[in-house]
C-alpha cells in the first residue's frame, strides 16, 4: 500500500524463464540468485497501497505487455502487466513500485542458481512501447544483515540432536594441521563496520546504516513483527487491514507529500513493513527531514486512528484486490504452501486474508490486534543512507519514540547482548539456507497491578511461530503420495518436488565454505540441463533445482520443478531425475569445479569494487531480511576477502559430498536411508491440445507421477565428460587477418562534420562511426567500478514484417536465442565461454527494433570478450532447424493461452481492434507461425542488419584506448553491408477508422471464480511528435505565443526574472523533447488523479494506471488506462476512468500537480544518473538515422526541460491526446461460473485451431495483494 514513484518514461515487460544471470535484466552477474525473478514462495507478501499523490505506480510513459515470455514455474507470465518504468526515452527505470507486487522489494527467498546466457531472448509483444533494454536494474549485490539469536523475531534454526556431522578434514589437508583447519572455519566472519545497532528503553530496536547512494537521500522502514501468521481463526487478513488503514489513514504521512518523498507498505507472513524514502532536506529550506518522517511512522506503526470512513474505504479496496489478485497462479501458490506446509498455519494465513471476515470487522475488532502485536518492543527501525551523524540520529530517534509505548508500562524489555545484536550475513551468500534463531523472547515485564489495565502484548520468540515437519535423512516416514492440482485454466504441466529442513545461519567461515560449495555444486547442475538439453529437442520446456533459506516461512527448501508440455510430462520428470542422479552419483568434474569457483572470486571481485556504487534501498532490503535469518553482515570488500580465505579449503570432494546431500530426496528417493519429500505437487490443466483432434481430457494419478519419477532411478547415466571451453572466440592471427581485410578505421560521424570523434565535455559523451558505416556512442563511467554494458540497436523489429511473415522477427530472434551457436562453437562453449568471462548476453525484439545487450566486467579481458561475440554474433551466427522449431511451438504455445488468461486475452482484443486487426503487435497465430520458414526468419531478422541501420552504445569504467581499440577490432572488422535489399517502407501502421463497433468489446473467462478488468486506450503521437497520420505537431505549435504561459509564483517577480521564464519556455517548446517532456509529466497527473478518485474517493478498484506508449521510429503512439474490479462494479469503473481522462478540460491542472510531477520525475532522474544502464538509455538513438530528432541536447537540457515545463505546456500535450468517444476503444474483461454464457465462445472464434499454452506457476502469489497503481 503505497506509492511509487512514476517513471520518466514507458515501457513493460515480461522476463523470460530461460535461466540467467540477470536479475529482472542483466544487473546480476554469473551464477547469482535470478532475484528478477523471485521465487514465487518470496513473493507472497501482500502488496502495499499505493500512494499517487507522492508519486504512481505507473510509469508516465510506461505501458504494458501481455505476452509472457518463457514458461516457468517461477515467474508469473500470465498476469503479464508487469510495469517496467522507463525513462524519457524508453530507457527502464529501476524503482520500487510502490506496491507489493510480485516482485516487490525483491526479498532474496530463495537461492535459485543461473549461469550466464549467451543468447538470452526477451522479445515480447505489447499494448504498450517497450523499452529497448532489458537490464536497467541493476542491483548490485549487497550484504545481507541479521540480528543474533536472541531477537524475537529470528526464526528457530535448531537442528534435532546427531543429524549435522562434523566435516572430516583428517584427510583432506595432510600439509595443515586439522586442528588450524578447524580453528579457522569455527571462527566467526567479520561483521560490517558502519553497522550501527541500538534500543530504546521501550525495546524498540534500530539498526542505522550511512550509505551515499542515492546522495541526499534515506530510508527509514519500520517492521512490525507480526503478521498475517499472527492472526486468530476470525482474524484472517486483519494484519494486512491494519497495514491499509494505518498507512493511509496517517495525517503525518500526508504532510511529507511536498517534500519529494516516497512512501508505501506491506504484509507477509511473518512481519508488516512501512517505509518512506525520503530527502534528507527539504528543496528551499534545508530542514532535515528525519524528524518529520519518524514523526509519520511513529503515528502510522503505534498511534494510528482506526475511523470508520477509512476503514470503510480500505475494506473496499481490499477486496476489490482480494478478487484481482485471484489469478489461476496464485490459486496454484496457494496449492503449493498448503502442501509445502501442511502441518502449520502458513498453509491457510495467507495474508491477503478470507472476504468473508474482512466484510465484517469493526474497527474494535481490529483496534484490538493493534493493541495486541503493535507496540515498540516488537518492532525495528532501520535507517539506511545518505547520514552520517549517528548521534545526531540517535537522539531523533530518542526523542520521536522513547515514550511511545511507556505510557502503561512500568518495564521495559531488557537490552539484547552484543551477540545478540551482531549483525549477521554476507552479500556473497546466495538465497541458502542460512538460518535463524530464536532463543530469547524478551517479553516485557510489568506488575501485575498494570496487568490488568494493559490489554495483553503478545511477541514470539521464534518469527514466524510454527512447527515444520522436516525432510531428514533416515527419518523412516512415509513418502507422501503426490497431490494433483487441476483446473481448466492451467496450460502446461508443472510439477515440484519439495525438501523443507531448518535454516542454517552463516556466521563462521565454516558457514560461508559450505554456501560456497553449495553454489558450486548446484550451478553446474543448472548449467548441465539447461545448455545440453537446449541443444536438442528436450522433453521439457525447464527444470530447475533451487535451493534457499525463507525468512517468511522459517525454512530453507530445496525445489526440483519441471515443466513441460503435458504430452511430455513422464520424459521430462524422467530426464530430470537422471541428471539430479548423475551430479549426485558422479558429482562436478575438476573442470567444473575450477570454472564456478573462478566465476564466484571474479563476481566478488566486482562487487566488492562496487562497495560504494550499492543503493540505499539494496543494502536495506538485504539487512532485513537477512535480519529474518540470522546472518553475519559484511561489507562487499569483507565479504570477498572472506570468500577468498575459505575458497583455498574447498576441495572437489567435500564439493560433492555437501552437493549430493542436497540432492538426496530426488537422487535416493524411495529408498530408507534418504530424506522424505516434504511435499510433491503436481499442477496439470484439465484439457489439453491434439493436433487434428482438439480439446481432449488429460488424465493423470498420483502412481503414474511416482512411477515416473521411479522411472528416473533406473536409467542408467554416466559420468559427465569434460567439456572444451574456448579462452577467446577470435584468436590473435584471426583477428589480424581480418584488420588486414577489413582495414577499420574511424569517418566522421556526419557529412558535415570534419572530425573523426565528436566528445562532449558536459556529458563525457564520445560520438564516432566506423568506416563500414556502424555508428557508435560510448562514456566511460566510474560509477560502476570495473564494469560495463553494452547495447546493439537494430532499426526495423517486428513493425518490418511483411504481410506474408507475420512473426517471422520475434520467431527469429528467439531461434538464434535458442540455437545459442557462433562459428564453430557449440552452444555449450559459448555458454561457458560466458560464465568465464562474466558476461551476461540477451537478446530481445520490439515493435521498432532488435537489440543485443551485454553486461560485462573489465577484468581478465572481459570487455574484449563480449565485443568477439558480439562480432561473431553478427559476422557467423548460425541458424539451426531444430532451434526454429522450439522458436516456433514456444509461439504457438504463447498464442493458445491467450484465452486462459483474463488479462491477455482482454488486451489482445483491444487491441487488434484499435490496431485494426494488426498482427504485429500480438502474439502472432498459428496460421503465420505455420507459414515461417529457417529462411524466412533469418531473413527478416539479418537483413535488418545493415551498417547503417544499426547503433551501438557502450557505458563503463574503461579507458579510451581501451574501448576504441575493442571498437576497431571487432566491431570495425564486420563487413561493410549496404540496405539495398531492406524494405525500407514497413507496412503502415493504422488506427482503425472511428466510429467502429469494435470500439466497445467484452471478454469472458469461464473461471471458478469471480474476477474482471479492463483496458482502455487511445492515440497518442510518438515520442517526437509525429502522429500516425504523418503530422509534425511542432509545426502547429511554433506560432502559439508564450507570452501568457508563465506562471509567476507571486506578483512581485521581476520582469528580468519573466524574460528568463520566457526564454525558457521557448526552448522548452522548440526542444525536440517537448513531447517527450510534457506526455511524462501529463501521465504523473492522470495518475494521481485515477488514484485520488477512481481508487480513493470511489472505492471501485484496487488498481489503476494510466501508461504512454511513446514509440521512437514508428510515428505513432498509444495510451491505456488499466483497471481491475469485480464484475458488479468494473463498467463503472471504466465510466469513472473516462471522466477523470476528459476531466481535464473541466477541472484544470493546478500548479501543486505539476510541481509534484516535476518532482518525481526529477528525483528519479537524479538517483538513476549514477547507473550504467540509465546511461546506455540516454545514449541509444543518438545517431540513428530513423530517431533523426535525438541529439546531444536531449541529454544536456534533460533537468532544465522539466523545470521549464508549464500547465499550458501540459495541456499543448493533452489536446495530442484522442480521448473523445469516437477515439476511444474499451475492452471488458469478465470471468466467474456464469461469465458470458451467451457468449462463451468470443474468444476461441479468433482461430480455427484454438489456443493452448503455457501459463507459469509457482508457489509465491498467495501471500501477497497485488499493487495499486
Amino acid at each position: 500500500m503505497a506509492t511509487s514513484s512514476s517513471s520518466l518514461g514507458t515501457g513493460l515487460s515480461l522476463h523470460q524463464s530461460r535461466p540467467s544471470l540477470s536479475r529482472r535484466d542483466n544487473s546480476h552477474w554469473i551464477v547469482r540468485p535470478r532475484n528478477h525473478h523471485l521465487p514465487l514462495r518470496s513473493r507472497l507478501h501482500a502488496k502495499p497501497l499505493s500512494f499517487p499523490s507522492s508519486s504512481s505506480s505507473s510509469s508516465s510513459s510506461s505501458a504494458r505487455r501481455w505476452s509472457p515470455e518463457v514458461v516457468s514455474a517461477r515467474i508469473n507470465k500470465a498476469a503479464a502487466i508487469w510495469k517496467r518504468p522507463t525513462s524519457v526515452f524508453g530507457e527502464q527505470l529501476k524503482f520500487n513500485c510502490g506496491s507489493c507486487s510480485l516482485h516487490h522489494r525483491k526479498t532474496p527467498s530463495r537461492f535459485l542458481v543461473s549461469t550466464p546466457r549467451a543468447f538470452l531472448d526477451k522479445s515480447t509483444f505489447n499494448l504498450s512501447k517497450r523499452s529497448l533494454h532489458t537490464a536497467s536494474e541493476k542491483h548490485a549485490h549487497v550484504p545481507c544483515a541479521t540480528v543474533g539469536p536472541d531477537e524475537p523475531h529470528a526464526a528457530s534454526t535448531t537442528w534435532p540432536d546427531g543429524v549435522l556431522e562434523k566435516q572430516d578434514l583428517d584427510s583432506l589437508y595432510p600439509e595443515l594441521e586439522r586442528k588450524q583447519v578447524e580453528a579457522f572455519l569455527s571462527t566467526e566472519l567479520p561483521s560490517h563496520p558502519k553497522l550501527y545497532r541500538g534500543q530504546l528503553k521501550n525495546g524498540l530496536r534500530y539498526l542505522i546504516l550511512p550509505n551515499k547512494v542515492p546522495a541526499n537521500r534515506f530510508e527509514a522502514h519500520m517492521e512490525i513483527h507480526a503478521g498475517s501468521i499472527d492472526e486468530a481463526d476470525d482474524e484472517q487478513g486483519i494484519a494486512h487491514m491494519i497495514e491499509h488503514v494505518a498507512f493511509l489513514g496517517s495525517k503525518k504521512r500526508e504532510k511529507l507529500l511536498g517534500t519529494g518523498a516516497r512512501s508505501n507498505a506491506y504484509t507477509d507472513f511473518h512481519h508488516t513493513v512501512f517505509h518512506i524514502h525520503s530527502p534528507t532536506s527539504t528543496k528551499d529550506s534545508d530542514e532535515d527531514l528525519l524528524p518529520l518522517v519518524l514523526d509519520a511512522l511513529n503515528e502510522i506503526a503505534f498511534h494510528p486512528k482506526f475511523l470508520s470512513s477509512r476503514i470503510e474505504k480500505e475494506r473496499r479496496a481490499i477486496l476489490s484486490e482480494l478478487q484481482m489478485m485471484n489469478t489461476i497462479e496464485y490459486r496454484v501458490d496457494c496449492q503449493l504452501l498448503q502442501h509445502l506446509h501442511s502441518e502449520n498455519k502458513l498453509s491457510k494465513r495467507f495474508p491477503i486474508g478470507l472476504e468473508e471476515q474482512i466484510e465484517k470487522w469493526d474497527a474494535d475488532k481490529i483496534r484490538k490486534f493493534h493493541e495486541r502485536w503493535y507496540f515498540p518492543a516488537n518492532a525495528t527501525l532501520y535507517i539506511v543512507g545518505d547520514v552520517d551523524n549517528i548521534s545526531k540520529i540517535v537522539y531523533q530517534i530518542e526523542a520521536v519514540f522513547g515514550k511511545t509505548g511507556l505510557e502503561n508500562e512500568t518495564a521495559s524489555s531488557p537490552t539484547p547482548s552484543p551477540s545478540a545484536f551482531g549483525a549477521m550475513a554476507s552479500f556473497l551468500v546466495p538465497k541458502l539456507s542460512v538460518g535463524l534463531s530464536g532463543s530469547s523472547s524478551h517479553e516485557r515485564s510489568s506488575s501485575p497491578a498494570d496487568q490488568s489495565k494493559i490489554i495483553k502484548k503478545e511477541r514470539h520468540a521464534v518469527r514466524p511461530p510454527v512447527e515444520h515437519n522436516w525432510s531428514l535423512p533416515g527419518s523412516g516416514a512415509a513418502i507422501k503420495p503426490p497431490q494433483i492440482f487441476q483446473h481448466e485454466l492451467l496450460q502446461n504441466f508443472l510439477i515440484n518436488m519439495f525438501c523443507k529442513v531448518p535454516v542454517n545461519k552463516v556466521r563462521t567461515y565454516g558457514d560461508l565454505r559450505n554456501v560456497l560449495m553449495k553454489r558450486i555444486f548446484l550451478s553446474a547442475l543448472h548449467f548441465r540441463i539447461n545448455t545440453r538439453y537446449k541443444s536438442s529437442n528436450p522433453p521439457f520446456t525447464s527444470v530447475e533445482m533451487d535451493h534457499s533459506d525463507s525468512g517468511r516461512e522459517g525454512c530453507t527448501v530445496t525445489t526440483l520443478t519441471v515443466t513441460a508440455e503435458p504430452k511430455n510430462w513422464q520424459s521430462a520428470i524422467k530426464v530430470a531425475v537422471q541428471e539430479v542422479r548423475r551430479l549426485k552419483e558422479f558429482g562436478v568434474t575438476k573442470g567444473e569445479l575450477t570454472r564456478y569457483l573462478d566465476a564466484l572470486l571474479k563476481d566478488s571481485e566486482h562487487l566488492a569494487a562496487m562497495i560504494d556504487n550499492v543503493s540505499s534501498v539494496d543494502n536495506l532490503d538485504f539487512i532485513m531480511e537477512s535480519d529474518a535469518l540470522g546472518h553475519t553482515v559484511m561489507d562487499q570488500r569483507q565479504g570477498h576477502e572472506s570468500l577468498i580465505a575459505v575458497a583455498g579449503t574447498v576441495t572437489l570432494e567435500e564439493v560433492n559430498s555437501i552437493g549430493a546431500k542436497v540432492l538426496q530426496f530426488i537422487s535416493d528417493f524411495g529408498r530408507p536411508s534418504a530424506p522424505v519429500p516434504a511435499a510433491i505437487v503436481a499442477c496439470v490443466p484439465k484439457k489439453v491440445h491434439v493436433d487434428g483432434i482438439g480439446e481432449t481430457e488429460f488424465k493423470i494419478s498420483s502412481s503414474e507421477i511416482t512411477d515416473a519419477i521411479k522411472s528416473g532411478m533406473v536409467e542408467p547415466i554416466e559420468a559427465e565428460p569434460e567439456l572444451e571451453v574456448p579462452k577467446e572466440l577470435i584468436t590473435p592471427s584471426e583477428l589480424e587477418e581480418l584488420k588486414l581485410q577489413q582495414r577499420p578505421s574511424f569517418i566522421p560521424p556526419s557529412p558535415e562534420s570534419n572530425v573523426t570523434k565528436v566528445y562532449d565535455k558536459e556529458t563525457g559523451i564520445t560520438q564516432c562511426r566506423l568506416s563500414n558505416g556502424i555508428p557508435i556512442n560510448y562514456k566511460i563511467s566510474k560509477n560502476e567500478a570495473q564494469g560495463g554494458v553494452m547495447r546493439l540497436i537494430v532499426g526495423g523489429g517486428r513493425a518490418a514484417e511483411s504481410s506474408e511473415s507475420r512473426g517471422a522477427v520475434v520467431v527469429g530472434v528467439r531461434t538464434l536465442s535458442e540455437g545459442g551457436r557462433v562459428g564453430n562453437f557449440s552452444r555449450e562453449q559459448v555458454e561457458l565461454f560466458c560464465v568465464n568471462h562474466l558476461i551476461n548476453c540477451s537478446l530481445e525484439s520490439t515493435e521498432e527494433f532488435i537489440a543485443m545487450e551485454f553486461r560485462f566486467t573489465l577484468r581478465d579481458n572481459g570487455m574484449r570478450a563480449a565485443f568477439q561475440l558480439l562480432h561473431m554474433v553478427l559476422e557467423h551466427s548460425v541458424w539451426l532447424e531444430d532451434a526454429f522449431d522450439r522458436a516456433r511451438q514456444l509461439y504457438l504455445s504463447y498464442y493458445r493461452s491467450i484465452p486462459k488468461s483474463l488479462e491477455r486475452s482482454t488486451a489482445h482484443k483491444l487491441m487488434l481492434a484499435m490496431l485494426n486487426g494488426d498482427e504485429r503487435f500480438v502474439e502472432p497465430t498459428p496460421k503465420s507461425l505455420q507459414n515461417l520458414t529457417l529462411k524466412s526468419v533469418k531473413d527478416a531478422v539479418m537483413n535488418q542488419f545493415v551498417g547503417n541501420n544499426m547503433e551501438v552504445s557502450i557505458v563503463g569504467d574503461f579507458s579510451e584506448e581501451e574501448i576504441e581499440s575493442c571498437i576497431l577490432d571487432y566491431l570495425g572488422t564486420v563487413r561493410a553491408t549496404t540496405d539495398s535489399k531492406r524494405n525500407h517502407e514497413s507496412n503502415p501502421i493504422i488506427f482503425r477508422p472511428s466510429p467502429s463497433d469494435l470500439q466497445y468489446q467484452q471478454v469472458f473467462l469461464k473461471d471458478t471464480d469471480e474476477r474482471a478488468c479492463a483496458y482502455i486506450a487511445g492515440p497518442a503521437p510518438n515520442r517526437w511528435g509525429f502522429t500516425v497520420d504523418n503530422k509534425d505537431l511542432f509545426e502547429s505549435i511554433s506560432d502559439i505565443s508564450t507570452t501568457n504561459d508563465v506562471q509567476p509564483s507571486s506578483e512581485e517577480v521581476l520582469v528580468e526574472g519573466k524574460d528568463i521564464e520566457k526564454d525558457q519556455q521557448i526552448k522548452l517548446r522548440s526542444h525536440p523533447l517537448f513531447f517527450g517532456i510534457t506526455m511524462g509529466l501529463l501521465a504523473e497527473i492522470i495518475n494521481s488523479r485515477l488514484f485520488t478518485t477512481v481508487r480513493d474517493s470511489l472505492g471501485l478498484t484496487y488498481d489503476v494506471s494510466f501508461e504512454l506508449n511513446l514509440f521512437d521510429r514508428l510515428k505513432l503512439g498509444w495510451y491505456v488506462i488499466s483497471v481491475t474490479s469485480t464484475p458488479g462494479k468494473v463498467h463503472k469503473a471504466v465510466d469513472a476512468c473516462k471522466n477523470v481522462l476528459r476531466g481535464l478540460h473541466s477541472n484544470r491542472v493546478v500548479p501543486r500537480e505539476l510541481d509534484r510531477a516535476k518532482r518525481t520525475l526529477l528525483m528519479r532522474h537524479e538517483a538513476e544518473i549514477k547507473s550504467n544502464a540509465y546511461w546506455l538509455g540516454l545514449l541509444s538513438h543518438l545517431q540513428a538515422s530513423t530517431v533523426q530528432r535525438k541529439d546531444i541536447s536531449c541529454i544536456k537540457d534533460l533537468t532544465s526541460l522539466y523545470e521549464a515545463a508549464t500547465i499550458e505546456d501540459i495541456y499543448l500535450a493533452y489536446q495530442q491526446l484522442k480521448v473523445d468517444e469516437n477515439s476511444l476503444y474499451s475492452c471488458v474483461g469478465i470471468a466467474g461460473a456464469q461469465a458470458g454464457e451467451e457468449d462463451a465462445g468470443s474468444l476461441e472464434e479468433e482461430s480455427e485451431e484454438g489456443y493452448q499454452g503455457a501459463i507459469p506457476i509457482g508457489r509465491g502469489l498467495s501471500t501477497m495483494t497485488r499493487p495499486t497503481t
